[in-house]
């Protein structure tokens, strides 16, 4: 089935055909039809398989016949979790949209506001946006939606993990109740449909991959190491194997500094982008990661999702996530639209369980490959028979708090710049906002907020 046959102008064609594709991927398949008719749409597919083309050729395509939008008015609202990934989208939108005469923009935190503000005063047929962000220039009369037609929602479950579920349903009530609404998710879990039932009327449902799975054309293998010496043995694999460009996962903002250092040290241009960088520096750290002036970037989860780096060959976990959903989502970065890719896990015994987990939710023993002159002392246990996956429990609403997973201050910080605090060298995006918040003492951070 060529992109030609799913109702698309020629000028989107145009568009599509520059960027060098002409066959739709079994998400943009369906569901460039389903959003081109009007129906609310709930897509499910895991990342890399094209989901952020499966909704904004459409929403283009939908948005072109109709009147431009008037002064700080939006016609269309992009939700996604982290800036890197609105930064993502909205460059699909003018790479897709340069032969239409609709305006776009994106908005978030961890930047002044006033040149989003100056932006917004002319309106935009389309706008990206995480959600702290969007509340701030809302309240601050800098955006409306009295003409929104249609609400689209960018990897949702990775939002409500992040806990953004109360920024949404903030934002949802501001919403004229008549409009499109468009789901787009890796899965569809139980907070998800939850999510749903207040959302989407009558959705046509999309489901493209089973749950939790990782791409066939990504190359997996885990190398056993000891703790200490990982740092030695990922400079060994890319000075060895002459990687010009791997994208390395580190569990903390302080592991990804520390370890950026040690391989500028041994001659591998490296840098480190997480929450405690500046958006300036997260910007140009992708770039130059993209355009070959650095071999390793080392990045926190809130790179998980965000980053879009063509024909990425290579991404090393130098630590296994505490949440095994996260692994997928890291060497999701690689293997993306049809290429191949490798995934290597540097795997110490202290992480022994974080393995068998990630195991278990992918249904698949990892190939474990000692490399020579790295031998642990300490070994792994020996793959076992694998367990059926575990079923996520919906998590239960806070106490006064009305929804689950709505305080999480730091999930804002680290990955969506939507802080309710501004700390020096952090991801303030509330003006004024010099205060610091003591955190309660009963609210302990998620492990997955560790980036």
């Amino acid at each position: 089935m060529p992109f030609t046959s799913l109702g698309l102008g020629d000028d989107l064609l145009a568009a599509v055909a520059d960027q060098g594709y002409h066959t739709p991927s079994p998400i943009q398949a369906q569901a460039i039809p389903a959003v081109l008719s009007g129906r609310d749409v709930m897509a499910a597919a895991q990342t890399g398989t094209g989901k952020t083309a499966g909704f904004t050729l459409p929403l283009l395509e939908r948005l072109r016949a109709g009147k431009a939008a008037s002064n700080n008015q939006v016609r269309a609202l992009v939700l996604t979790p982290t800036r890197e990934l609105a930064a993502q989208v909205a460059e699909s939108v003018a790479t897709y949209g340069k032969n239409l005469p609709l305006t776009s923009t994106v908005v978030f935190g961890g930047v002044k506001v006033n040149p989003q503000m100056q932006r917004l005063r002319g309106g935009a047929d389309i706008l990206v946006a995480t959600p702290g962000r969007l509340l701030d220039l809302y309240q601050q009369n800098a955006v409306k939606f009295d003409h929104l037609e249609i609400l689209v929602l960018d990897e949702a479950d990775r939002m409500l993990d992040m806990g953004f579920i109360h920024d949404i349903r903030k934002i949802l009530s501001k919403l004229p109740p008549k409009r499109q609404n468009l789901m787009f998710s890796a899965t569809f879990s139980p907070e998800i449909r939850a999510l749903a039932k207040g959302l989407v009327n009558d959705p046509v449902e999309i489901d493209v991959s089973p749950r939790n799975t990782t791409t066939e054309l990504v190359t997996q293998w885990i190398a056993p190491v000891d703790k200490q010496r990982k740092a030695a043995l990922l400079t060994h694999l890319i000075q060895d194997n002459n990687w010009f460009q791997v994208l390395v996962f580190s569990r903390t903002k302080h592991g990804a500094n520390k370890l950026a250092k040690q391989l500028e040290s041994n001659g591998i241009e490296a840098a480190a982008i997480h929450g405690n960088k500046s958006q300036n520096a997260r910007t140009r750290a992708l770039a130059d990661f993209k355009n070959g002036k650095i071999r390793a970037l080392v990045a926190t989860d809130i790179a998980a999702r965000g980053l879009d780096i063509e024909q990425l060959p290579q991404v090393v976990n130098v630590d296994l996530p505490n949440v095994p959903e996260d692994y997928v989502h890291r060497i999701g970065r690689t293997g993306r639209a049809g290429a191949t890719g490798q995934a290597i896990s540097l795997v110490s015994a202290d992480e022994a369980q974080q393995l068998k987990d990630i195991e278990r939710l992918t249904q698949q023993q990892l190939e474990r490959k000692i490399v020579a002159g790295f031998e642990p002392g300490e070994s792994l246990p020996a793959a076992g028979a694998l367990q059926p996956p575990k079923r996520k429990r919906p998590k239960k609403a806070k106490p006064g708090g009305g929804n689950a997973g709505g305080g999480n201050a730091q999930a804002r910080n680290n990955n969506g710049g939507q802080q309710r605090q501004a700390r020096p060298g952090n991801d303030s995006n509330r003006p004024g906002n010099s205060q610091r918040r003591r955190r309660p003492s009963g609210n302990r951070r998620p492990q997955t907020q560790q980036s």
